[in-house]
């Protein structure tokens, strides 16, 4: 395990990315501390952040003096520099393209069809006062409908996880996302049953570290749902 100084993340826990390198920090336990960064409130557009990572995104990772800002390549270095089980990411070649080609294909597929979907039904009427609007939200969730189809044909197929028979970096990604319409009061695997058993299996593998990393979307979905 490293030594040094202990590392730091900055991150947003309604940050779909940072809430999946928030898990794999705590389910194996990897000592760290967590710099609240409030996208709401702009704190990623202040100087000192703009310094760590001039894009103003979260998450952005420090190991000692070596800083790295995207999710995927954080969750990849974690799972490689520090005593965790090798299934998170295989150092076996053919295992290891495994997981590299689900991600590639999560940035322009899962991540932005599922977040679109909490855009419009959550963030975009919060900010502006508006109604949803229903025509862009349905189409949408067709959108997500086919990116959930690939997913199971493509990805899940038979087997436990996206990637095979252990958990990786690929499933937390993955299920960040799909877990984002909930801030919204929508679960949009209900009528997915092989995706709901998978999601479950995620669950069980990452612990209570699962609960921890959604409490501020839990309370998101509260406070909407006693508004209905």
């Amino acid at each position: 395990m490293a030594t040094g100084r202990l590392l730091e993340v900055y991150l947003d826990m309604l940050s779909q990315p940072c809430r999946a390198v928030h898990i794999l920090l705590n389910c194996n336990n990897i000592p760290h501390r967590v710099r609240s960064v409030a996208l709401r409130r702009g704190e990623n557009r202040t100087p000192d952040f703009t310094k760590l990572n001039p894009m103003q995104k979260v998450p952005v990772m420090v190991d000692n003096s070596f800083i790295l800002t995207e999710s995927d390549a954080i969750l990849k270095y974690l799972a490689t520099k520090y005593d965790v089980p090798e299934h998170w990411y295989p150092r076996q070649p053919e295992r290891q393209a495994r997981v590299d080609e689900y991600t590639a294909w999560h940035h322009s597929n899962t991540r932005p069809h599922a977040a679109k979907v909490f855009i419009l039904e959550v963030l975009l009427p919060a900010q502006s006062g508006s109604q949803v609007d229903e025509v862009r939200l349905i189409r949408a969730l067709s959108q997500l409908d086919d990116t959930l189809d690939k997913l199971e044909s493509m990805f899940l197929r038979r087997q436990p996880f996206l990637c095979g028979d252990d958990i990786t970096v690929a499933d937390l990604l993955a299920v960040c996302e799909l877990m984002q319409p909930v801030g919204g009061a929508r679960d949009v695997l209900q009528q997915r049953p092989q995706l709901q058993r998978w999601r479950t299996r995620v669950q069980s593998a990452v612990g209570d570290s699962f609960d921890r990393a959604h409490a501020v979307l839990y309370a998101l979905r509260d406070r909407r749902k006693a508004k209905l």
